[in-house]
């Protein structure tokens, strides 16, 4: 990467193949969670992520570019992480644990998402920009969604 727009194409497919691994790994965390509000809140982040994947194709697109995804590490080692959590973890602790695994992912793809956008707008990428901006909203709002249901309800037992 030598240019700004290298480092934003290398992101952007790292956030790709992060979403994208995402999608196939949640349904085996929500099988893992214990208790209806837990496994609905990842039930329904894992619509949303699938068509934050679709809204990641229209990103590649508006840039002339085909949809591509680089090895993310930082989501196989939260994946390891998580995967760590489903085996170890048991009674009432293990849903505190896989929510804030939920969250930790939610961190990075905020960090992301927040990143890319900036990036997009400096290198003059308005539709790219939009479509980013909606996908950091819908990150922050999963974000505020866990940290209620861990406060309001999952810490507490």
């Amino acid at each position: 990467m030598k240019t700004l727009a290298d480092a934003f194409e290398h992101t952007l497919q790292d956030i790709y193949y992060a979403e994208k691994t995402m999608t196939k790994t949640m349904p085996k965390l929500q099988e893992a969670a214990n208790g209806k509000k837990l496994k609905d809140a990842i039930g329904e982040h894992l619509e949303e992520t699938k068509s934050q994947v679709k809204v990641l194709e229209q990103v590649f697109k508006s840039l002339g570019k085909k949809p591509e995804g680089e090895k993310c590490d930082a989501i196989e080692g939260l994946i390891k992480e998580t995967d760590g959590i489903i085996s170890e973890a048991s009674g009432a602790a293990k849903n505190a644990a896989l929510l804030a695994a939920c969250q930790a992912v939610e961190h990075y793809e905020i960090a992301r998402y927040g990143t890319l956008r900036e990036w997009a707008k400096v290198l003059g990428h308005d539709e790219a920009h939009d479509l980013l901006t909606g996908i950091l909203d819908q990150e922050k709002a999963a974000n505020s969604k866990l940290t209620n249901l861990a406060v309001s309800t999952i810490n507490a037992q």
